[in-house]
């Protein structure tokens, strides 16, 4: 129960964290022009191609767990994000899905994808931006592991998270109208895959 609490806590304060230069962004430049909600994308998807998007979505999501299962054996016995989990079992899954849900997914779509990718974009077009934000991405979760695991396995991990960055970048914005919902299922689930091979000791 102690751990359910902390991943709560945790997830507001990063929430709130994350959203914090999007908002202020957003009052300066923004506010008039439309909701902040809006703005960074947290919104439905034009129903039309709802089914194309909910087919990219499981695409991605199934290529990159079999993809996450390589990386968790790479870093096997190294400290990770997820290590909190380790052993637990059934009784962590609703800690783990505080976790990945709202405790790291969401915070992190709304400030590289629904703030960095779309601001970005405004300036610099699509292209260029996607592999920018997706750099970004992949160093905040490879840069720690070089001190941890060594220069090729975080080079691979940043490689790995970056181009699920690239990935959700592109579903947002060329198959989901510039959600970032899309992003946030992908980003949950690879989450809690990962989270749930911690619990249950699977690598």
């Amino acid at each position: 129960m102690n751990l359910l609490i902390q991943k709560i806590i945790n997830s507001i304060v990063e929430i709130l964290l994350f959203s914090l230069i999007p908002l202020i962004w957003w009052l300066v430049t923004a506010r008039k022009e439309t909701g902040f909600f809006n703005w960074i994308g947290l919104k439905k998807t034009n129903n039309t191609k709802e089914n194309k998007t909910v087919i990219w979505i499981i695409a991605i999501i199934i290529c990159f767990c079999i993809l996450s299962a390589f990386m968790l054996t790479l870093v096997k016995g190294t400290e990770t994000a997820t290590s909190d989990f380790a052993g637990m079992g059934v009784g962590a899954l609703p800690a783990i899905l505080i976790y990945a849900i709202f405790n790291t997914a969401l915070p992190e779509e709304i400030l590289f994808r629904g703030f960095i990718l779309k601001r970005l974009s405004a300036k610099f077009g699509f292209t260029t931006s996607n592999i920018l934000q997706s750099m970004l991405f992949g160093l905040m979760h490879g840069i720690m592991f070089f001190s941890l695991a060594g220069t090729i396995k975080a080079i691979l991990i940043i490689l790995f998270t970056g181009s699920i960055g690239w990935f959700m970048g592109f579903v947002n914005e060329k198959k989901a109208d510039g959600s970032i919902i899309p992003s946030w299922i992908i980003h949950a689930a690879a989450n809690i895959f990962s989270a749930a091979c911690s619990a249950f000791l699977i690598f």
